[in-house]
């Protein structure tokens, strides 16, 4: 296939705002942005004891003020100072109550402003909890600032998700707080709570069991569910923070610091909205190196991301595009709230496969079945048995054994069998790790079978997974394998999908470490470049013509056929003489953009006397204004052709984001394609042109010739270099 380019639909500009419409706002996070001497490495654990980081007044408070304490049975006031006085943080406790008839809250004394503290202006406040109606924490704020609070938490709802009066109130809010430079939680969130130290400023039930996977949720209600199953389940959290609507404190500040903290060895998200999305991408790409993220975000319908953005008051944004960015900075997106658990204990007991292949072992063929459509269905594929495998198998089971993967060996197996072939499995070159399936049969010991797991698995890289399926047969074999570091699951698909969840997270990972370069051939002289843009701009043009788009790709390495703009029908004779027949001859107008539609495009023309006709046809079908001559271009030989689309638009929350997939008048039909964010490299390139179901067809079939993968790849690359020099000028592109 020729890397030459045709062009189908061309570029969209931006017009520059007028003077008085520039945007002048700036993000109300800016002054919290890290820089390089702040972060230096996300486990930087000393740094931690030396530089106390921005949070730690909210996460690990000295001296905590609750505005809005109170005795009042069912009140939120109430409850956060219970809690605080039930789990002992070792700091000291301030009741606020506007009441002035209010001396004390469960006998501590308690305060009408903040102001009304003991040296509080000498001494300071590191948490205030706001506990009270949306209108009067405004207020709250300036006493804030006034004795130099270092971080709040707003538990009050009212604000941007009930409407623009809210927004306008939050936004008065977090000014405020930048002025006293006071990191702000919330609104509208159940607190947070820090296990390890013991601190438990929320409205919850209870306190978490300490733990090392922190857990963070937009939703207040998820928090509470999550909480109430951890504590039954007997799992722990370093940190359970619900963030809310992210006024100040956003995904990527909690990031960072959760990144730095040595008691989080994981974290987890429940996400409705990204909000400042360059923030989570920054944070979450320099964290995930060193500690995975997984994040559970609903809203893959239309219909559950309308309901997103009621509930939190936020945009939620193209899905497609957040898949990509949660791809490109190394973190793992998952389906369901088990599976957010589930993979945290899979990856904190085994290694991360190197690849997608799996080996499933079972003494059941159903299980099996499943399991393989579970792997499939989820992006996995099974594992080739290689002939030394096959032999080797072939020497320890019967003679009716499956002969393929899955290995089904049979109702009969005993441990013995379990444990030989699982050895045999290991050390399949072509198996990235391996599923034991086990059903207690009247030959199958799940207790021994176990223990021979379990001694087996010590002499294997690979990562394993087991599925001891049943109830109290299988309850003491389940508990052996756990023991020894064996995640085992009550149902053999959920293991297959979490092998393959593991795979995902591990290419990922990958793209962390691929860095594109700005390469400076690459970024011609912006004179070319600007002037086709500005010229556009100055005519009030929102589109680029077919020359002009030409033209620019053409800086950018991007090969197209060649063009010749004519503006008689002699030229144009001439110029599709000296191009070669067959021609294509197209309208050229700066008003005009669907040709075809007005009689615009003439293909397959073979003479000069066809060339003139089809300048003449072309120019009177449209308004004299409309007409500025046409173009010439070569008819290309599109047989065994594949019609591809590369393109580029402005997310408004991601910036520039790129597709590459199939073409055609039936792309929309089709919808085969794949999204990333730029820039590029040859291997990003190649990684989002394998996530097509056309790359297949272009690696070769059915007798035609593969594709010249490599051209197509530079062709990804150039382009996304073009779109990252100019997405400020440019709108939309596609070809």
């Amino acid at each position: 296939m020729s890397a030459t380019t045709v062009l189908h639909s061309g570029i969209t500009i931006k017009q520059p705002p007028p003077p008085s419409q520039t945007n002048n706002n700036h993000n109300h996070n800016n002054h919290h942005q890290r820089t390089q001497s702040q972060h230096s490495a996300a486990n930087d654990v000393l740094k931690l004891f030396t530089n106390p980081l921005p949070l730690d007044a909210i996460f690990r408070p000295k001296s905590v003020a609750l505005i809005g304490a109170s005795e009042k049975i069912g009140s939120v006031g109430r409850t956060v100072l219970w809690n605080l006085l039930s789990s002992p943080f070792g700091g000291t406790i301030y009741p606020v109550n506007r009441n002035p008839l209010r001396r004390s809250v469960f006998g501590i004394k308690s305060y009408q402003r903040l102001q009304d503290i003991p040296d509080v202006m000498e001494m300071g406040i590191d948490l205030v909890i706001i506990a009270v109606p949306a209108h009067a924490v405004k207020e709250v704020m300036e006493d804030c600032v006034e004795v130099g609070v270092r971080g709040a938490i707003i538990l009050s709802a009212g604000f941007k998700e009930v409407g623009m009066e809210g927004a306008q109130l939050e936004r008065e809010i977090c000014e405020i707080a930048q002025r006293g430079k006071i990191r702000v939680v919330g609104p509208n969130c159940l607190g947070l709570q820090n296990p390890i130290s013991g601190l438990n400023a929320t409205f919850a039930n209870n306190l978490a069991r300490p733990g090392n996977v922190a857990f963070i949720s937009q939703s207040g209600a998820m928090c509470t569910s999550i909480l109430d199953w951890s504590l039954q389940a007997n799992v722990g959290f370093s940190a359970f923070v619900s963030i809310g609507s992210m006024m100040d404190v956003s995904w990527g500040d909690i990031i960072y610091y959760l990144g730095d903290d040595p008691n989080t060895k994981a974290i987890a998200i429940y996400m409705e909205s990204i909000g400042d999305a360059r923030s989570f991408m920054s944070a979450a790409s320099e964290v995930a190196m060193m500690k995975p993220i997984i994040v559970i975000k609903p809203g893959r319908t239309s219909q559950a991301a309308k309901a997103a953005a009621s509930h939190t008051g936020s945009l939620a944004g193209s899905d497609d595009v957040l898949e990509a960015a949660f791809k490109r900075c190394g973190v793992l997106r998952v389906n369901k709230i088990r599976d957010v658990f589930e993979i945290v204990e899979l990856l904190g007991k085994q290694p991360r496969p190197s690849g997608k292949y799996l080996t499933i072992l079972t003494n059941a063929g159903g299980p099996g079945v499943i399991s393989t459509d579970a792997l499939i269905e989820s992006g996995g594929q099974l594992a080739w048995l290689s002939e030394d495998t096959m032999n080797k198998l072939n020497e320890i089971l019967p003679s009716h054994w499956s002969h393929a993967n899955p290995i089904d060996i049979l109702g009969d197996a005993t441990w013995e069998t379990y444990a030989k072939a699982l050895e045999i499995a290991a050390e399949n070159k072509y198996s990235d790790g391996i599923l034991i399936i086990l059903t207690p049969q009247s030959m199958t010991n799940p207790t021994k079978t176990a223990e021979a797991i379990a001694k087996v698995a010590k002499k294997i890289s690979k990562p394993i997974l087991a599925s001891w399926m049943g109830g109290p047969a299988v309850t003491e074999g389940r508990a052996i394998l756990d023991a020894a570091g064996i995640p085992t699951y009550d149902y053999p698909d959920s293991a297959a999908e979490n092998f393959t969840y593991m795979y995902q997270l591990s290419v990922n990972l990958t793209q962390l470490y691929e860095t594109p370069r700005w390469c400076a051939d690459l970024h011609p002289s912006t004179v070319v470049v600007d002037t086709i843009i500005a010229t556009a701009q100055s005519q009030d043009r929102v589109i680029l013509t077919e020359l002009e788009s030409k033209r620019l790709l053409s800086c950018y390495s991007i090969a197209t056929p060649a063009i010749i703009h004519c503006r008689t029908a002699e030229e144009a004779a001439s110029a599709a003489s000296s191009i070669g027949f067959p021609v294509v001859v197209k309208l050229h107008s700066e008003t005009i953009t669907h040709k075809s539609d007005v009689g615009g495009v003439k293909l397959n023309l073979h003479s000069p006397e066809q060339v003139r006709d089809a300048f003449f046809e072309i120019q009177q079908g449209v308004e004299k204004d409309d007409f500025l001559g046409v173009t010439v271009q070569p008819m290309l030989d599109t047989t065994d052709a594949f019609e591809l689309i590369v393109g580029s638009s402005l997310d408004a929350q991601f910036g520039p984001v790129m597709l590459f997939g199939l073409g055609g008048t039936l792309v929309e039909v089709f919808q085969d394609s794949s999204i990333a964010l730029p820039p590029l490299n040859s291997n990003l390139a190649h990684l989002m042109m394998k996530n097509t179901k056309i790359y297949t067809a272009l690696k070769g079939i059915r007798g035609r010739k593969s594709a010249d993968i490599a051209a197509i790849e530079k062709l990804i690359v150039n382009f996304s270099h073009l779109v990252m020099d100019k997405w400020m000028f440019i709108k939309e592109i596609e070809m």
